[in-house]
């Protein structure tokens, strides 16, 4: 079957079984895309969608997003994960409204230079957006290709990475672009899945390599493994007398890049008297009481974080803390949006329940 029989096949298949009703397809403006593709990196189209239209009402437009502060930015990413891809947003949306003009640049080079967005994600938001010849290799499409073309190794190895954009660029039809992409993308998503894909529905099955050689289950190669390195640390979960939480702004770069968390503190073995002088020191607080937490997990792309919290109830002693940029009492029952750390979210919500 030819390249051009490939795509053919999947422009019929989407017309009738393709999504047409996803958010992010109403008005299909560049910006709109933009946001939704970001969003859609690793994460499934089900949690995306109510984080969307939020994230919509609140920054309709490329200028609303890049006047925000990052604080209020990353409000409405907290929960989503991955947070450097909701900081970089935010300064691609700066970066268009002061190199650009406040329009969305419309070739390839222009876009890929954007903060947090590659050739792949380029090549979406030109394609369903402006309806310009660019392929693409998400990881749906990535899946496919590997299946339908037999292709070995691990998708992400450069070798083979080259060989999928050669792929892709072949079997992206210069007319209807725009269809094609969006076609992939769905095959991929709802019936080239990884697991349990439903081969009996696909509209390319019928010269899929794979399925020949029963080996649909075995491709895409999975990437190699390796054992995470295990890292702790210990969180101080501090209240004051009119029931705020103290809370640190995290570095840029690290977990929870730019997002709200509670102080991390020393080494557990720091305790007692060196502990209370330490809050003194570095957090401008005396400490009341303090007793150690259940031990939490969470494991992120390159390693596990072990973390101790502490939970303790603490005194202002110097007003640096308050007036300090990068450190707050927060009150739950306030307004102010803040970037709060999914784990730092939950331990106030439940705190405030119980």
């Amino acid at each position: 079957m030819s390249k051009q029989g490939f795509s053919s096949r999947l422009l019929a298949w989407l017309e009738q079984h393709g999504r047409k009703d996803l958010p992010w397809q109403q008005n299909p403006t560049a910006y709109r895309v933009w946001v939704s593709e970001i969003m859609l990196q690793q994460t499934q189209v089900a949690t995306v969608i109510p984080y969307f239209e939020r994230f919509m009402l609140r920054f309709p437009d490329l200028a609303s997003l890049a006047a925000a502060t990052q604080d209020a930015v990353l409000h409405h990413w907290a929960g989503l994960g991955y947070y450097a891809r909701g900081r970089n947003l935010h300064k691609a949306a700066q970066v268009i409204c002061e190199q650009h003009g406040g329009q969305f640049p419309e070739t390839i080079e222009e876009v890929i230079a954007l903060p947090g967005i590659g050739r792949s994600t380029a090549g979406a938001v030109l394609s369903l957006a402006l309806k310009q010849h660019h392929p693409i290799l998400d990881g749906n499409v990535k899946r496919v290709l590997a299946r339908h073309c037999a292709i070995d190794g691990w998708p992400g190895a450069p070798t083979i990475q080259k060989r999928m954009w050669q792929l892709a660029e072949a079997r992206t039809p210069k007319k209807s672009c725009d269809l094609y992409t969006q076609a992939i993308m769905d095959l991929g998503a709802t019936i080239c899945r990884r697991s349990r894909p439903r081969c009996g529905e696909c509209p390319v099955s019928s010269d899929c390599m794979a399925l020949a050689a029963g080996r649909v289950d075995q491709l895409p190669a999975p990437k190699p493994r390796k054992k995470l390195p295990l890292r702790q640390g210990v969180l101080l979960v501090l209240q004051n007398e009119a029931g705020e939480w103290l809370l640190q702004r995290r570095p840029p770069a690290g977990i929870w890049g730019g997002l709200w968390c509670f102080p991390e503190g020393p080494s557990e073995a720091l305790k007692g008297v060196a502990l209370r002088e330490w809050c003194r020191r570095e957090l401008g607080c005396e400490l009341i009481n303090v007793e150690n937490g259940a031990i939490q997990r969470h494991t992120f792309s390159h390693y596990c974080y072990e973390v101790t919290p502490l939970h303790g109830h603490a005194n202002v002693v110097e007003s640096v803390v308050m007036d300090d940029d990068t450190h707050l009492w927060y009150n739950p029952a306030s307004i102010m949006a803040l970037g709060l750390a999914a784990p730092v979210r939950r331990v106030i919500d439940q705190m405030v329940i119980d």
